[in-house]
Order: C-alpha cells, then sequence, then structure tokens
C-alpha cells in the first residue's frame, strides 16, 4: 500500500515538472517573440523618421535654390551639409526663363528626392513639384 502512495506521490510529482517545463517553454517562446516584434518596430520607427528627413532636407535643397534663382538667376549644383545629412541640388536652365531643379537628400542610407519645375523667375512660378524615385 506504501508503494502505491509513493508512485502515485511520484507521478504526480513528475506531472508537475513536466507542467511547470511546458508553462515555461511558453513563457519563454511568448517572450523572445515580443521581443523581436518590439526590435522589429524600433527599426520601422527609425528608417520612417530618416525617410521624413531626408525629405524635408531634399526640400530645404530645392528651396535653397529657388532662393538663389530668384536672387541671381543662377543655374548649376550646390550642396548642403546638416547634422543629420547632406542634400544636393542641380538647377538647370531648359530654354528660357524654365528651369528645371533637382533636390536630391541622404540621411543614412536613406535617399529621398524632389524634382521641381518653374516656369517664371521674378517671382518665382512653380509648375511642378515632385517627389521623385530617380532622375
Amino acid at each position: 500500500m506504501k508503494k502505491n502512495k509513493e508512485q502515485l506521490n511520484n507521478q504526480q510529482g513528475y506531472i508537475i515538472l513536466v507542467s511547470v517545463l511546458v508553462i515555461s517553454a511558453i513563457a519563454v517562446a511568448i517572450t523572445i517573440s515580443l521581443i523581436f516584434l518590439g526590435l522589429g518596430a524600433s527599426r520601422s520607427s527609425l528608417a520612417y523618421q530618416q525617410s521624413a528627413q531626408a525629405k524635408n532636407l531634399a526640400n530645404a535643397c530645392v528651396n535653397q535654390a529657388l532662393l538663389e534663382i530668384a536672387e541671381s538667376d543662377f543655374t548649376g549644383s550646390a550642396s548642403l551639409d546638416f547634422e543629420n545629412g547632406s542634400c544636393t541640388y542641380l538647377v538647370t536652365n531648359l530654354g528660357g526663363i524654365n528651369r528645371d531643379i533637382r533636390g536630391e537628400a541622404v540621411v543614412n542610407n536613406v535617399t529621398r528626392r524632389v524634382k521641381v519645375l518653374i516656369d517664371q523667375i521674378n517671382p518665382v512660378n512653380i509648375t511642378s513639384w515632385q517627389e521623385v524615385v530617380s532622375f
């Protein structure tokens, strides 16, 4: 009789031990999944932030080009350096007073490009302002 009781207690002990191990394994799997989801969200957020910064820098370069065009009928290229990235712009004379302005900015490995067309210099008249994938 004592043997049966001991065997029953041993079986219950094994059942509890296996249950604890299974629950622990599930908890560890859930924790690891949540960590990876958090890392993925952080990376996406950083990429989005860098993309927005690059777009703002590209627009800043185009605005600088527009100021130079209004002041001195500028054509050519220049670049601007900022704390978080850099941008370049190119102004091309399309004939007469029409100009093609291309601004490109890079923040880390994220590049954004803006193309602007104007058909009047003073005052500047913008006919097109588009973000483009490539020039």
